[in-house]
């Protein structure tokens, strides 16, 4: 049986501050900079990570992996520290 498609939003959640949704899906955040990282299609990553198909659906795909990939990044750039304070 296969695995299901993680559940997602099309856009992140837009905060200069941490959200639930970061949290929830950090694995995938982390995956996202790997393939960006590894220099794989956003195609590629978009279909694995997601579970949608950039031939069906190319703008929405693209507009999901791009927003994703930026949120990631504003992790790791800001949103990690964060991670490391005790929570309220």
């Amino acid at each position: 049986m296969g695995q299901a498609a993680p559940s997602f939003l099309d856009e992140p959640p837009v905060s200069q501050s941490l959200t639930d949704y970061d949290r929830e899906h950090m694995a995938l955040y982390l995956r996202l900079l790997d393939s960006a990282r590894d220099g794989a299609a956003w195609e590629e990553a978009v279909q694995i990570l997601f579970g949608l198909d950039p031939a069906h659906d190319p703008r929405r795909c693209r507009h999901v992996h791009d927003t994703h990939l930026a949120r990631a990044r504003w992790m790791t750039e800001q949103g990690y520290r964060e991670l490391a304070r005790p929570p309220h």
